[in-house]
């Protein structure tokens, strides 16, 4: 009997090589090769279970453009992230650390999906048992009687069986547990995760059926597999939030029917996944009283405006090299913000550690937070607290310019929604439609905004 051939494979490109080396030829990725086996038979002799018509050229004006159909989720903050709902035939990738709640948010959205007549959806899942599924729905109280459920990871059987159900919601929980026969290697590898999404990436094309599949992630917070399987699918969605906090957020890194870094805020309960409506209530802690190193300042997360508040710690450092720690900030650009204190504004940080952090878990990754992140340092160093009624956004540039920011407006009401009286901010972004019980301070320059402090 011929022994099976062996090849190495790229965990991180699924390249393939006939021997092993430490550097992959194709991505550069050193210590990424694996031992698999070659497949039993060539892809083209699979046949595919679903039917799929023949392409033809045409021109792009003989395109008709239409609004792709949504399908609502049932939930509308995950509506929200998507873009406005499931596009018919679209491949959604949600990845996330372990119990983070993946499967409970496609749960209840499924639940809440089949409780009328009109939306079929199968659960399909490969970790867990159908009466394990049933009794976590049961503890949150979902409806059950219209979800279907099937417990399967051989990604044939599976493509039958949907193509028999013709659901308009197809959940695969997850891709790191099916298989296709067609291929020797384990459930979970490179070849298997990048072979069963192909599969199924066909078969939501072809039938218009929604697709979600639940990914791992690894050590490193990036999705399990190769990076081709983020090329493959229309969304990449991560479900982010610290496993002994409340509060869960889900955002989107790719979207080709929405916009990305959308971001959609839930609250864990012992109900489940609540939807969070207004975010910027519930991430800002209102003293009582003025405290030094706290700043709060708007933010935007795609299209929605959120108040967060940014707090900055300056102590004495007995260190030779002062310390710069950041949580939900980029460690770089504190140290360009304090470079830029120093140099336009006369701040100086040597000799001292500084700490930055943004309560409530959000990571912000604009650049309109930076003069809020300087107010805040510079209120920790002078240990003089900053009004509580006073909201900052703002870029600054590296000449001491204070730049203006997208959505000014919005960020504006959303300051004067939430009771503030006084706003900081760039003089371009004035508008004349500014809420009229918010006093709007104009600055263009670091030394002008530091003044108004």
């Amino acid at each position: 009997m011929k022994a099976p051939k062996r090849i190495y494979q790229c965990e991180h490109c699924g390249a393939t090589h006939p021997r092993w080396s430490g550097q992959c030829g194709d991505c550069g990725n050193w210590n990424t090769l694996v031992e698999t086996l070659a497949a039993a038979t060539a892809p083209t002799q699979r046949t595919a279970s679903f039917s799929v018509e023949a392409p033809k050229i045409v021109t792009l004006g003989e395109v008709t453009a239409v609004e792709a159909p949504r399908i609502a989720s049932g939930l509308a903050e995950l509506d929200r992230v998507l873009g406005g709902g499931l596009v018919e035939g679209s491949v959604v990738l949600l990845g996330g650390d372990p119990g983070i709640g993946k499967s409970t948010l496609l749960l209840q959205s499924l639940a809440h999906c089949t409780a009328g007549d009109a939306i079929r959806a199968l659960y399909v899942s490969g970790e867990e048992s159908s009466a394990q599924i049933a009794l976590r729905a049961e503890r949150l109280k979902l409806p059950m009687t219209k979800l279907r459920v099937l417990t399967e990871t051989d990604i044939d059987r599976v493509l039958a069986l949907a193509q028999t159900e013709r659901p308009a919601i197809l959940v695969i929980d997850s891709i790191q547990t099916v298989y296709s026969s067609a291929l020797q290697s384990a459930p979970g590898s490179v070849a298997q995760v990048r072979e069963c999404a192909a599969q199924l990436v066909r078969f939501a094309k072809a039938t218009n059926t929604a697709v979600y599949l639940i990914g791992h992630v690894t050590k490193e917070g990036a999705l399990a597999g190769p990076r081709v399987l983020e090329h493959m699918v229309d969304a990449v969605l991560y479900f982010e939030g610290e496993l002994g906090g409340r509060y869960r957020l889900v955002r989107a890194f790719k979207n080709r029917f929405g916009a990305v870094s959308e971001l959609g805020m839930f609250a864990m309960t012992d109900r489940g996944l609540k939807e969070v409506t207004n975010p910027s209530a519930i991430l800002l802690s209102r003293h009582d009283q003025p405290v030094p190193g706290s700043v709060v300042m708007v933010t935007r997360e795609g299209t929605r405006p959120l108040l967060v508040e940014v707090q900055a710690l300056v102590d004495q450092s007995a260190a030779p090299n002062p310390r710069r720690v950041t949580v939900g900030l980029d460690h770089n650009r504190l140290s360009m913000l304090l470079a830029i204190l120093h140099r336009h504004g006369g701040i100086s940080t040597a000799g001292c550690d500084v700490f930055a952090n943004i309560v409530g878990g959000v990571r912000v990754t604009e650049t309109g937070g930076d003069l809020g992140i300087a107010m805040a340092v510079l209120s920790s160093l002078r240990d003089r607290p900053v009004p509580i009624d006073l909201v900052v956004f703002g870029e600054l540039g590296l000449a001491g310019e204070i730049r203006p920011v997208q959505g000014g407006p919005e960020r504006l009401r959303e300051a004067a929604k939430h009771g503030f009286k006084r706003a900081i901010i760039p003089r371009a972004n004035v508008s004349k439609t500014a809420p009229a019980e918010l006093e709007v301070v104009p600055v263009t320059r670091l030394v002008e905004a530091l003044a108004e402090i």
